[in-house]
């Protein structure tokens, strides 16, 4: 595959993940432009409402101008001109899915970098082309932003995608004479376990303890967002009542509420994260002036969005039970951790069964997991807020600074706990061989020597190691022995030592030892038989009605002749 066609290839994977993200949000509004309209009105507002929903996705800025009249339907007064900053992560998570799709597809090729380029080029150029289009009032989102963010989201995902591919390669995979023309590919795989610059340089025991720092970071992030979604499940089942009562008092249409559940499908992944900031006690703010968090909930005035309505009421109790959820994460990501670090070889072990990872290098790797979760719980916390409208919903999400902290101080106790707990017997155990398990588990004190596989059946001391004599065995037996009978006494010897011979039986005694069958007028089952009318026994031949074989006209006078 020549660098053109990778070059065209990895364009036309951007061309169909940014036009599937588009297509997610103008295929409702063009739906409802032919039934409500009857394709009659002008179809661009529907595409630069689109767009915006698209960009926003990404977290561009979008600036909203709001008329008089517009304004009063919000209960605002005059001309208004407010800033949408909040991103829908949902078409976030496509794109990444989409580019992590793609970055697997580049790393196969003999020109990863140039299609991974290539890719990341052309959905920024989509990308200001989309922005470009949607640049007009009342909506107008930034034309800088909307060509770097969302073409960022895409690298993000071909980078987790090139990373996915490298790793499935595996080092020794794959054969690497490039002088027969083998693939790229093939001759990455072998230095596929080479550390990059300038990890390769640091100390060993610095990258293990950062490795597995990282690790125990990111799996504890991972438990806290899977709990919160869980959680957020549960909310949402509980006060399934007041959601569907907020359907009602909108009283959309079915496209109205198609769309609006599009819509609020976009902003789930945003309410499974401020589940997570409210689970690690900050909580979020729904407007200026609110609060959500695991001891109150005090709220002003609300859009009708029927997703407000599984916001929990703010009972003390349920709130302190929920703060443990984070701890008992770290908990986990700790036991996990340590349990790797177990089975890895650490410098200077102190033992053939130790680990050899010490109580100073352990205490790094806690703090190491505890500051990567909070940071990658606080990253997630600042995409996810931001402004969802006028006036006081200019401020809505959660704070990343107080929600990084709270989750790295949860996460550190949680990961100090599970890094302490060690099940010694299982460590101990699963390096000794079946043999060793066996004497360690035999009751008596002693361990029973091992019979040695080229010792005689008989006693050792009676064991002959040189040539045999036949003069000496001779007189072993006495004067009754003569040297001149050798042949008969040696083949008397073998006579009573051989087994006895296996006596074939005749016919007769086959008989004879054969169970007795009944006895009827039919004669042996071997006999043919010959169909018969129904209601009669079929007939059956003897023997005798058969003519014998004649081999006379075979036999000649000479028996050596032919």
């Amino acid at each position: 595959m020549n660098r053109i066609t990778v070059i065209l290839l990895a364009a036309l994977d951007a061309v169909i993940a940014l036009g599937v993200g588009v297509a997610i949000p103008l295929v409702p509004l063009t739906v409802a432009w032919g039934l409500q309209f009857d394709l009659s009105n002008d179809w661009l507002p529907f595409w630069h409402a689109g767009a915006d929903i698209w960009l926003l996705g990404h977290g561009v800025d979008v600036t909203v101008t709001l008329n008089p009249v517009a304004s009063a339907a919000f209960g605002l007064t005059g001309t208004n001109v407010f800033t949408v900053s909040i991103a829908a992560l949902g078409f976030a998570l496509l794109t990444v899915f989409l580019g992590t799709r793609t970055g697997r597809r580049a790393w196969a090729t003999p020109h990863p970098w140039t299609a991974a380029i290539a890719g990341i080029g052309t959905f920024a150029v989509l990308s200001a082309l989309v922005t470009l289009s949607a640049h007009t009032l009342p909506a107008v989102p930034s034309l800088l932003q909307g060509s770097l963010l969302p073409a960022g989201v895409f690298a993000i995902g071909i980078g987790i995608g090139m990373i996915a591919g490298r790793m499935s390669e595996g080092p020794g995979t794959g054969t690497t004479d490039v002088s027969r023309g083998d693939s790229a590919a093939s001759v990455r795989a072998e230095s596929a376990g080479r550390l990059p610059w300038p990890v390769d340089r640091w100390n060993p025991t610095t990258r293990a303890v950062l490795a597995a720092a990282l690790r125990g970071g990111v799996a504890a992030s991972a438990l806290v967002v899977a709990v919160s979604a869980v959680l957020l499940a549960v909310l949402m089942a509980v006060n399934y009542g007041r959601i569907v009562g907020l359907y009602e008092t909108l009283q959309p249409g079915v496209l109205g509420a198609i769309a609006l559940t599009l819509a609020q499908l976009a902003l789930l992944p945003n309410a499974v994260i401020w589940t997570a900031s409210w689970i690690a006690g900050p909580g979020f703010a729904v407007g200026t002036g609110s609060s959500v968090d695991v001891a109150q909930t005090a709220l002003g005035p609300l859009p009708s969005v029927p997703l407000f309505g599984a916001l929990p009421q703010g009972d003390p109790g349920f709130g302190l039970i929920a703060i443990i959820l984070p701890v008992l994460c770290g908990v986990a990501a700790g036991f996990l951790t340590r349990q790797r670090l177990d089975r890895m070889p650490a410098p200077r072990g102190s033992g053939p069964y130790d680990s050899g990872w010490s109580a100073g290098r352990l205490s790094l790797v806690v703090l190491g997991t505890a500051v990567v979760s909070g940071a990658v719980l606080g990253l997630l916390a600042w995409w996810a807020s931001g402004a969802i409208g006028p006036g006081r919903l200019q401020q809505a999400g959660p704070n990343p600074l107080f929600v990084a902290g709270a989750v790295a101080a949860e996460v550190l106790v949680g990961a100090a706990i599970g890094v302490a707990v060690r099940r010694e017997h299982v460590a101990s155990t699963a390096r000794l061989s079946v043999r060793e398990r066996r004497i360690s588990a035999d009751p008596s004190p002693v361990a029973k020597p091992r019979p040695s596989r080229t010792a005689p059946a008989w006693d050792a001391s009676t064991a002959v190691t040189g040539p045999i004599d036949v003069s000496t065995v001779f007189a072993s037996f006495g004067d009754e022995t003569d040297a001149s009978d050798d042949d008969d006494w040696i083949s008397k010897v073998l006579e009573e030592d051989a087994p006895p011979p296996v006596k074939r039986q005749g016919k007769a005694e086959q008989t004879a030892r054969a169970p007795a069958r009944a006895s009827s007028g039919l004669a042996r089952p071997s006999a043919p038989r010959v169909p018969t009318p129904r209601g009669r026994l079929p007939r059956v031949y003897r023997e005798s009605e058969f003519a014998s074989p004649d081999f006379s006209r075979h036999e000649t006078a000479d028996p050596d002749e032919g």
